[in-house]
């Protein structure tokens, strides 16, 4: 039997007010806080907040689902988003924002020539203002995690404990509202130092600082972990890994990962101690020497140092007191939605993109003829440059001294793959 369609709002109104008020706190009236009946005229004893050895629990990430729709219209058909249904709903710190205004909407550069193109229109848009530095010290709160229209991965509003000052960072993956985290940039706070019974050894203080959120320098992060907002100079702010879903790894000094060829140590840790050290260090003394005389890196300074295997394979040696911030960048499944229809591309100011074999002859170099042909030349852009890899942009003499291991190349992938003919004649092989 067919039920009885009741209003939304008649539903609302006959449900109960609590149910509809999911951020409400349940507060327990019936054990009171020792703290009231006490003497409020004496300031109870701070505690130290890192005396307590329980680690903040990592927030368990659903299985890997986007939120579809019911196709009632055809723009919503092959919609497909992220569920982030832990984002604010609100406005913006407004403090913290500013209005993106200026004819660079458009793709204009200051003299009003289009430099960008498929650029323009969409919905107005406030600029928020997020810190790379995490230079303040102290305990921060966070508030909430935010959507930002100005980059794909999520920020977090934070609150600092004793200055209440705000602050927008890069929300970790799993960060949610009222998680705690904490700059070291400035040095180890001594009630740190104090909770560990005065020791500095690297270990105990890894375990008390390695967490999620957390901003340290690269010499305090052990090999191994994931980072994202790394920086590339000392005291200077995150540059890389600040997009959704983007990390790198800390995988040791240069000299060893050289040693290993990119490969992460293992047992013996980066510094070259233990038994798989010692036979890094005699198996791979050759080769180190020679790497280090290919990317002439042999300039005595790599203790200064630390090699971050990058997203896109490559490894590099940045300065072991350059920032960097524990875990990934939130909102993972970014790349992985699909705005269902052309309105929405329209709506986040990309404009529609043309092919050239589609316009006149006038105004591109592939227009023109009759049907979909280019004339039988190279791709070539608007401007008429090779598009397809055809300039050679690296020149020998303008050495990246930075890098330890470049990236993989796709190309290089292609040519170890057998064509077709080759795997025609593997078959005729085996048959025969």
């Amino acid at each position: 039997m067919l039920q009885p369609r009741i209003h939304h709002r008649l539903a609302r109104s006959l449900l109960p007010y609590t149910s509809l008020c999911t951020y409400a706190q349940a507060i327990d009236h019936l054990h009171p806080s020792p703290l009231s009946t006490a003497n409020t005229d004496v300031d109870p004893p701070q505690p130290n907040p890192y005396d307590s050895n329980i680690r903040p629990e990592d927030t368990p990430e659903p299985p890997f689902a986007l939120r579809t729709y019911k196709p009632r219209t055809p723009g919503i058909r092959h919609l497909k988003r992220p569920i982030n249904d832990h984002l604010h709903r609100g406005r913006a710190y407004l403090p913290l924002t500013f209005a993106r205004k200026g004819q660079h909407l458009g793709g204009r550069n200051n003299s009003g020539r289009i430099t960008v193109r498929h650029r323009g229109g969409g919905a107005k848009r406030r600029i928020r203002i997020v810190d790379f530095h995490r230079n303040a010290p102290g305990r921060h709160t966070v508030e909430r995690i935010e959507y930002d229209p100005g980059r794909s991965a999520h920020i977090a509003l934070l609150t600092n404990n004793e200055t209440r000052e705000k602050s927008y960072i890069i929300a970790a993956q799993g960060m949610r509202a009222g998680e705690t985290v904490e700059s070291f940039r400035a040095g180890i706070p001594q009630k740190l130092i104090e909770s560990l019974g005065g020791s500095t050894d690297a270990g105990m203080v890894a375990a008390k600082t390695v967490w999620r959120g957390n901003c340290l320098p690269l010499r305090m992060v052990p090999t191994g972990t994931l980072v994202y907002n790394v920086g590339l100079k000392r005291g200077g702010k995150a540059q890389l890994c600040r997009s959704a879903g983007t990390f790198a790894m800390v995988i040791g000094s240069p000299g060893d990962v050289e040693k290993r060829g990119g490969k992460l140590a293992q047992g013996g840790g980066g510094d070259g101690q233990g038994e798989q050290g010692e036979q890094w260090e005699e198996e791979g003394e050759e080769e180190g020497r020679e790497g280090m005389k290919k990317n002439k890196n042999g300039n005595g300074n790599d203790e200064l140092y630390v090699a971050v295997r990058l997203k896109s394979g490559e490894v590099r040696k940045i300065h072991r007191d350059a920032c960097a911030t524990i875990g990934t960048a939130s909102n993972s499944n970014y790349n992985r939605r699909q705005l269902g229809k052309a309105g929405r591309s329209r709506w986040l100011g990309i404009r529609p993109t043309v092919r050239g074999v589609a316009m006149n002859a006038s105004d591109h170099p592939h227009g023109g003829g009759r049907g979909k042909s280019k004339g039988n030349v190279q791709p070539v852009s608007i401007w008429g440059t090779l598009t397809k890899g055809g300039y050679k942009t690296r020149k020998k003499r303008n050495v990246n001294r930075f890098l330890v291991q470049e990236r993989p190349r796709s190309i290089n992938n292609r040519s170890k793959k057998p064509g077709k003919n080759e795997q025609k004649k593997g078959k005729s092989k085996g048959k025969n």
